[in-house]
Formats: C-alpha cells, structure tokens, sequence
C-alpha cells in the first residue's frame, strides 16, 4: 500500500514516499497525506527542518500515478488533480523551514516538480531526471513549466518536455539545481540539516520569505506576511487590540 510516512529525528522532520511498487509513484492517498503532514510540520515549532526521502534506490519519485488520474473526466483532472497537487506542493515551497530532497534515484514528471519545491536537492550519482508527461498524451501540470523554470535553463526544461531526454545528475549539478552530488545523499542531506537546525530558527523563516518574494513565489503574500510581522511588534498594535477590547479610543504612539 502506498503512503508518505512521516518520523522525526531531534529537529528534522522526514517525509518519506513509500509507493517502491510503483517506484514511489504519488496517488490520491500519497497526496492526502503530505498535505496533512505539512500542515502538522508547519504549526510544530519544535521543527527546525523538512527532509524529503523516498524508499528504495531506482527511484525517488517517478510522477504521479497513471490510475490516479487516467479515468478522470477534462473537468476533474483540471480543477481537482491538478490543482490539489498545486496546493500541496506550493504548501512544501512556502513552508517557514529549509527543506531539502533527497533524490536517491531518478525523480521523472511529477517527482521532479516535488523536489523543485525544496529549497535545496542533494542527488545520487545514478539519478536522472525527467518531464515524460508528453508520452502519455499530458502536459506538467504540478509548476514543471512554472516553478521548474526559476531553477532550470530554459533550454534544459524544453529538453526534458519537448524531446523527452533525461538529465543526469553531473549536468543537473553543473547548473545549480542539486546542491550537490554523492553515493550516500541522505548522510549529505542529513548533515546539512543538521547546520541548518542551529540557525536562528525566525531569521530562516524571514530570510526564506525574502528570497522567495523577490523570485516571485507568492510575492503578494509574502510582502503582506512580512509586514504583518512588522506591525505585530509594535506597541500600536498592542493599544489597537488593547482599545478594541476596553471599548475606549486608541491613543496610538507610533512605536
């Protein structure tokens, strides 16, 4: 039965797609499941960092799973599959702690669309990746042509969708988007978290939101989020909510 399983080992939070079968294809219940993680991570302040795994070695993730989506009618497939997996994966980019995947084997369509929303990859050397969604009749429907574009050449990204060749992970490093390549990747991912969780767990939060805001990852609400966050420490704040509860007018301080 496929499922993400979800353990914690001190700070660091691990996801891990459990599908081998399939080669850790993501159905509707794996969907379900990191959605509901996440959520748990994001409100647990005991969590410092997101490591995202997968079993086996063949495979990190090859795409979603065709008998999730093959008998869906245009209309669920658009506003239900695709946009479900939008949602999930935009929730695991925007999450207040670095997360890094660990591609352990190849990561193809939906897989690479996954890790494209951690902050940092770190790759076995065997892995490739790939966009096969044109061989089954499809598009990439989970940012393969939105989000995949701030991380990849232009190039690169066409190479993968429009002629199906897969890139290995020298040239996937060469350009930037593995933080590095290596036999044991979660030992590598593991010891980068473990830097991470002695960081100031706030100023990760707001620098990460700073640099998503100025690639144009939810720009609006992480312009809104960071002023929010501004205003919440000032004692104006404390005397509108203090005025409001004492039914009396404010008498604001401008600090």
């Amino acid at each position: 039965m496929s499922a993400v399983y979800f353990t914690r080992h001190g700070r660091i939070a691990e996801l891990c797609l459990d599908n081998p079968a399939k080669m850790n294809a993501l159905t509707v219940e794996m969907l379900g499941q990191l959605a509901a993680h996440l959520e748990v991570i994001d409100r647990d302040t005991g969590i410092a960092a997101v490591m995202l795994t997968a079993t086996g070695e063949r495979a990190f993730c090859t795409g979603a799973d065709i008998n999730g989506w093959g008998d869906l009618t245009p209309a669920e497939f658009a506003r239900h599959w695709v946009r479900d997996g939008h949602r999930i994966f935009d929730r695991l980019a925007r999450l207040g702690k670095p997360t890094i995947a660990v591609l352990n084997g190849h990561a193809f369509g939906g897989g690479l669309e996954l890790a494209a929303a951690c902050d940092l990859r770190v790759m076995a050397v065997s892995a490739s990746l790939a966009l096969p969604e044109a061989g089954v009749g499809i598009v990439p429907g989970w940012s393969g042509t939105q989000r995949l574009l701030r991380l990849l050449p232009e190039p690169m990204v066409k190479e993968m969708a429009l002629f199906g060749n897969r890139i290995k992970a020298d040239r996937a490093l060469a350009c930037g988007f593995v933080a590095a390549v290596s036999d044991d990747p979660r030992a590598l991912a593991i010891a980068l978290l473990d830097r991470a969780v002695t960081l100031s767990p706030r100023a990760v939060e707001i620098s990460k939101s700073m640099i998503h805001a100025a690639q144009g990852e939810d720009r609006a609400a992480m312009v809104e989020a960071l002023g929010s966050a501004a205003i919440a420490a000032s004692a104006d704040r404390d005397e509108g909510v203090a005025s409001f509860r004492e039914k009396r007018k404010p008498d604001f301080s401008g600090t």
